[in-house]
Order: structure tokens, then C-alpha cells, then sequence
């Protein structure tokens, strides 16, 4: 009895670096490394309160966790073989931990500890494994990797004016955010307070602010054409004129279409997809990515691009015998044809190209994810 007693633990606990008396377990570790790095595994899941840190060219490791001796605190020291820096990176996972710890000097290590004979519960990292010529080979890789992404930046040209051109997208897009903001809250209020009852008048109440926008948007025309963003052109010629041909003559045209309740959807439905769009492109301007505004923008597009197609739909179908009735901007062609062509036939051949154009759109991948087109930066 007294010979087992004196007899010494066999397994990792024999081997790892642990407080006398603390009763803890030793967990197993892989390693490999880097020339600039080395990477430790420990093999604990579940990691609670995980205390890792570097003292006197040492590492020590504490924590609870379930390991290959169930639900414990386990705990190790590993001495390096070489200088390390103090400041340890750890990632926690449910199965493991992961652990990088930087060398002094970037060159590669014959082994891990300064102890000779490797502790028995740290073993090789297959799963990360390099001899020397890869490590120096991925290395390499990595240095030419490095070089060419700045040999391909030097070789673009530095725009001196993209700081300026970017303000410029900044502030179109914020005047837009905000028109379109004051609309969609006016719109809003007047629903909640006057109910139904607010869809007859939408026109009077919001066309002067509608007006200035969509004349604004006959800028992301322009900024296309001389290229400061890179956006389709035929996409955004059919929303913009498909819009202001709504807005401007239809509507505006005849003053009966004005008080019609449709026209209450079509702007409603408008607003609510610029008020986010406009955002999203004022803070990509800026190098901003707000994760959630991204979602909401191309998500609510799905639902709300369709909606428009039919609003303005039936807003021209409404028109129909309207201009029918009133003969406005009907042709009187001279003779010898001599007969008028009425507005309305232009009415119904617009009902074709609504429906074709939007089928030209959903038929480019690009802009069927993206939704309506925007000002966003270069």
C-alpha cells in the first residue's frame, strides 16, 4: 500500500505545469505554428470564465469546462521555448478554444516548450500542421499576395475630385431621404387623424413635395451618364420618366385624377421605398454599412416593387376615360390624315410598356436583388 501510494500520477496531470494542491485536470492541447505565430487548441467544451494569460515567457491557462474527465476546472502552463509577446487572442467555441499567441522574433521554432521532452497532453495540430518549407512557401504567398494588391492599387489612377463627388452623392442623397421622409409622415398623420378620408386629398397635400423630388431624381440620370455611379442606365430611365410620366401627366395633367384614392397608394408606396433606399446609398457615400438598414432595403423592394407596378397601373387605367372624356392632350394630326389621336391611346400603349418594362428589370439578375436603382458611391 505504502509503494502505491508513493507511486507517481500516471497520465497528463504527471506532465502539466499545475499549483500544488489545486485538484484541477489537464486538458489536451494540439499545437502548431507560424513563423510569426503559434496556435494552441485546447480541447474543453462549454468554456466557462476561460483565464488565460502570459507571465515570465509563460502561459497559463484556467478554466471550467467539460473535458475528457467530464465537467471540471482544468488547467495548464506551457513555458516557451522562446520569447513570446504578453498579450494572448482567444476565440471561445462550444467544442473548443482556440488560443494565437505572436512570437518576438519572426522565425521558426524546433519545438514548442523549453522543457525538452514534450508534456504528454500536448500533441500536434494536424489539422494545422506545416514543416518549415510550407510555412516559409506559405509565407511567400502571402508577401506576393501582399505586393500585388498594392501594385494593382498604385496602378489606378487617384481621383482628385472623389472626396468632392462623394459629398455631392452624400447631400442629393439626404435632400431626397428627407422629401421623401416629410411625405411619408405627412401621408401618415393625415391617415391616422382623418382615416379614409385623407386618400381624396393626397394629391393637394403632397404633390408640391413630390414634384421637387422626382424633378431631383432626373439627376441619377445625369450622374449614370457621366459615370460618378454605377448603376444601369435603362433601369433607371424607365423608373424615373415611368414615374414623372405618372406624376407630371397623368395626375397632373387633368385635375379629375387628382382627387382619386389610388393616387394616395401610388405616393404611399413611393415614399416608403426611398426612405430607405436613400439612406442606405447616403451612408455607403460615407463607408457606413448599418446591417440592418441593408436587410430592410433590399428585402422591402420584394414586396413593394409589385405593388408600385400595380398602383400606377390602375392609376393609368382610371385615366383612361378621363382623358377620353376631357380630349386632353389628345393630337390633331394635319391633314391628309386629318383625324385626332386621342391621349388615351398613348395611355394604353404606357399599360404595355409598364408591364414590359418591369419584366426587363426582373429579367437582369443584378437588378432583380438589388430592387430599384440608387446614387450610390463609385
Amino acid at each position: 500500500a505504502a509503494a502505491a501510494a508513493a507511486r507517481p500520477p500516471v497520465g497528463p496531470a504527471r506532465d502539466a505545469k499545475m499549483p500544488s494542491g489545486c485538484g484541477s485536470l489537464t486538458p489536451q492541447v494540439h499545437w502548431a505554428q507560424r513563423h510569426r505565430e503559434l496556435y494552441l487548441r485546447v480541447e474543453l467544451s462549454d468554456a466557462q470564465d476561460p483565464e488565460i494569460t502570459i507571465a515570465d515567457n509563460v502561459l497559463h491557462f484556467k478554466a471550467q469546462g467539460h473535458g475528457a474527465k467530464g465537467d471540471n476546472v482544468y488547467e495548464f502552463q506551457i513555458e516557451f521555448l522562446e520569447p513570446v509577446k504578453p498579450q494572448p487572442v482567444c476565440r471561445v467555441t462550444q467544442r473548443q478554444l482556440n488560443i494565437t499567441v505572436k512570437k518576438q522574433e519572426s522565425h521558426w521554432w524546433e519545438r514548442l516548450t523549453k522543457q525538452e521532452k514534450r508534456p504528454l497532453f500536448l500533441t500536434p495540430d494536424f489539422d494545422r500542421w506545416l514543416d518549415e518549407s510550407d510555412a516559409e512557401m506559405e509565407l511567400k504567398a502571402k508577401e506576393e499576395e501582399r505586393i500585388n494588391k498594392i501594385n494593382i492599387e498604385n496602378r489606378i489612377p487617384k481621383d482628385p475630385f472623389r472626396h468632392l463627388k462623394r459629398g455631392y452623392l452624400f447631400m442629393y442623397n439626404l435632400v431626397q431621404f428627407l422629401g421623401f421622409s416629410w411625405i411619408f409622415v405627412n401621408m401618415t398623420v393625415r391617415l391616422f387623424m382623418l382615416g379614409k378620408d385623407s386618400f381624396f386629398d393626397t394629391f393637394h397635400a403632397t404633390s408640391d413635395m413630390m414634384y421637387l423630388c422626382q424633378m431631383l431624381a432626373v439627376m441619377e440620370i445625369v450622374n449614370t451618364l457621366i459615370g460618378l455611379v454605377r448603376t444601369p442606365l435603362v433601369p433607371i430611365l424607365l423608373q424615373v420618366f415611368g414615374r414623372n410620366f405618372v406624376l407630371f401627366i397623368v395626375l397632373g395633367g387633368v385635375e379629375e385624377m387628382q382627387s382619386k384614392a389610388v393616387v394616395f397608394f401610388v405616393f404611399y408606396i413611393w415614399s416608403l421605398v426611398e426612405i430607405f433606399r436613400y439612406p442606405f446609398y447616403m451612408l455607403s457615400c460615407i463607408d457606413i454599412e448599418w446591417k440592418v438598414l441593408t436587410w430592410i432595403r433590399y428585402s422591402i423592394w420584394i414586396p413593394l416593387y409589385p405593388l408600385g407596378i400595380l398602383a400606377e397601373a390602375v392609376t393609368v387605367i382610371q385615366a383612361i376615360p378621363v382623358f377620353s372624356k376631357t380630349g386632353r392632350f389628345s393630337l390633331a394630326l394635319p391633314s391628309p390624315l386629318s383625324f385626332t389621336l386621342p391621349f388615351s391611346v398613348v395611355l394604353q400603349l404606357y399599360l404595355v410598356a409598364l408591364f414590359l418594362g418591369e419584366f426587363r428589370i426582373k429579367s437582369e439578375p443584378k437588378n432583380c436583388f438589388e430592387g430599384p436603382v440608387g446614387s450610390g458611391p463609385l
